[in-house]
């Protein structure tokens, strides 16, 4: 691979994905598959002013062993240390770089019912921390190819490096990180987006319906006096940063409690190590009421059961099908790719951002306007060819906002 790109590319997750300031401290989380790059990452951090950066690493393989040996009290058991470091984080608000590489079908195998009473109890006392730096902190979820997950991709390229290498290639072109400047082409395409949001925003709308020829038939209500986002945000006192990249969504939280229809999903989830597949879900008064799938459906069922927000929405997000990373024709079996490849719902937390004057708000006036709350938060594509998006106007106006897959402005 080409290692002046991917310092290039370490770059940009440095200076436009977490926006390091000077003398600020960063974690980074990785797994064990790409520590030359995770070098690179540190040292661009260090020359874009940071102070300290930490490495957490971490190595998927050995989960299923702590599920085969550990008894579920150990398991679900968050020690003392744990503690003190969350408060810690809560006191120091580092910046946090995220790096993906698992494998998607990772955790097949590990008794998933176990798994997910082991993540509610963990996820519950986590939560309140994670509440609490909400808004305030820099962070940016980006990805490097492991081995597993390349030959998921590319089971046809098995020798040596070849699927890692084309991996490579399909992230960095995704991440608009393939060219000279991929700092300069994040500038660009932020503000693009943000004229997409200025746009839709303007409209004031107070629904979207979305329709489909593969069946989804759905309307999801907004909140008054809420906003679209898209690319770069901000943290209370003013500290820009790209949460994903790639990104290509403009989004919303729609309003907790008004979802009514069906969807079906175009294209798998990964959740929990698993792949969930062919999928719809339909709702009823906002909520969750009836999921299938053709394969790993229990998933799905025990997603919208780990608490009472799991089942009601917390993100649409608008793609236009003819995408950059859909027109890849890749199908990544990642969430943070797959799900910028067209339009998606997410079930489970909302986004206080989403929500004019949320930095004023308390976390029960914020929930009481129709912010959803919830220990998950996870997105499922829904975006198809011929998928059709109307919004509707306070004063009734019916506004194409989707045509043929498309944004139709």
């Amino acid at each position: 691979m080409n290692k002046l790109q991917l310092r290039r590319y370490a770059k940009l997750l440095a200076k436009t994905g977490v926006n390091v300031r000077k003398g600020q401290w960063v974690v980074v989380q990785a797994e064990l598959d790409q520590p030359e790059f995770v070098e690179m990452v540190v040292e661009e951090l260090y020359r874009a002013g940071a102070g300290k950066v930490t490495v957490e690493w971490s190595h998927q393989n050995l989960v299923p062993l702590h599920y085969k040996y550990q008894k579920e009290q150990t398991l679900g058991k968050i020690e003392k240390w744990e503690i003190a470091k969350l408060e810690h984080r809560v006191e120091e608000l580092p910046a946090m770089l995220y790096l993906e590489s698992e494998d998607p079908d990772g955790l097949a195998g590990v008794d998933q019912e176990l798994y997910t009473r082991v993540r509610s109890v963990r996820s519950k006392i986590i939560k309140p921390f994670r509440d609490e730096m909400e808004n305030k902190y820099q962070w940016c979820i980006a990805a490097v190819p492991g081995r597993a997950w390349a030959r998921k991709v590319f089971p046809d390229l098995k020798l040596g490096n070849t699927a890692v290498d084309a991996l490579w290639d399909a992230i960095l072109k995704a991440s608009r990180a393939d060219g000279p400047d991929p700092v300069r082409a994040w500038l660009h395409h932020n503000d693009e987006l943000a004229a997409k949001c200025d746009h839709l925003n303007r409209l004031k709308l107070v629904s979207l319906e979305y329709k489909s020829k593969n069946g989804t038939d759905f309307k999801v209500g907004l909140i008054e006096n809420s906003v679209f986002c898209g690319g770069g945000e901000e943290t209370i006192d003013g500290k820009y940063f790209n949460p994903n990249i790639p990104s290509e969504e403009i989004f919303i939280s729609p309003k907790a409690g008004e979802a009514e229809g069906i969807v079906y999903s175009t294209k798998p989830l990964s959740y929990q190590g698993e792949l969930i597949e062919d999928f719809s879900i339909r709702f009823e008064g906002g909520k969750a009421v009836e999921v299938k799938a053709k394969k790993n459906g229990h998933l799905l069922e025990k997603m919208i059961a780990m608490d009472e927000g799991a089942a009601l929405l917390g993100e649409c997000a608008l793609i236009a099908y003819d995408s950059p990373i859909n027109n890849t024709g890749i199908l990544f079996y990642n969430t943070l790719f797959d799900e910028n490849a067209s339009c998606h719902l997410a079930l489970g937390r909302g986004f206080n951002e989403c929500l004019r004057g949320y930095e004023h708000m308390s976390k029960e006036e914020i929930k009481h306007k129709g912010i959803n709350d919830s220990v998950i938060h996870v997105d499922f594509m829904i975006g198809s060819e011929d998928l059709e998006i109307v919004g509707v106007t306070k004063s009734g106006e019916r506004v194409q906002i989707f045509k043929d897959g498309n944004w139709a402005f």
